[in-house]
């Protein structure tokens, strides 16, 4: 979608264009008129860059000035995501809320962690059985057939990237706290849900 670029100068001409006719509203350059309409139009210029702004703002994608609004509705930021996550984090955990379908299966956890910025693979667990099983193996109770375990690598850097990030941020971000916080909120309950670094 276009944005309309509305410079003072093309305001001041559709400011005079609106005028009533007759002489009492004269159109003239350097009329008293014009002077006054002046005066008015670096206002509205600043107003209709704000407008633009907002549609930007408007998509939690890129939103700046707006992104605590679009947090608040959605219960962010999450304490257990740490203090202060970079700003391309916490656009990509507002994205991913929104988004969510919701799903228990490994392909849904698998795109979940690629919306954050994280490239896992998930390994499933089951009880031992015979047949199964090689000479060496661990011998897994009953208990481990609703364990599960994402596999992300031990340090995810996340760059500063213009466009994405904000002035003031570290040129580097390091951990994983935003993916272990995002799933364990969704991880179905009766499972137990492990973290593997590799």
């Amino acid at each position: 979608m276009a944005v309309l670029n509305l410079t003072a100068a093309r305001l001041l001409e559709l400011f005079k264009g609106l005028l009533p006719r007759g002489r009492v509203w004269p159109r003239e350059v350097g009329s008293d008129m014009e002077r006054a309409l002046a005066g008015l139009v670096p206002t509205y210029e600043r107003l209709a860059a704000r407008d633009a702004n907002l549609l930007t703002d408007a998509f939690p994608a890129t939103a700046f000035e707006l992104l605590p609004e679009w947090e608040f509705s959605l219960g962010l930021p999450d304490p257990c995501a740490g203090e202060a996550p970079t700003l391309q984090q916490r656009r990509a955990q507002v994205v991913a809320r929104l988004t969510a379908r919701g799903g228990q299966s490994v392909p849904y956890m698998i795109e979940r962690a690629a919306r954050l910025g994280y490239e896992v693979t998930v390994r499933e667990y089951a009880p031992a059985r015979l047949g199964v099983m090689r000479f060496g193996d661990r011998m897994q109770g009953p208990e481990w057939a609703h364990v599960w375990a994402i596999r992300a690598p031990a340090t995810t850097i996340t760059p500063f990237r213009f466009g994405l990030s904000s002035f003031g941020e570290r040129f580097r971000t390091w951990g994983n706290d935003v993916l272990e916080c995002e799933l364990r909120a969704v991880t179905p309950a009766h499972t137990i849900l492990l973290f593997q670094y590799i």
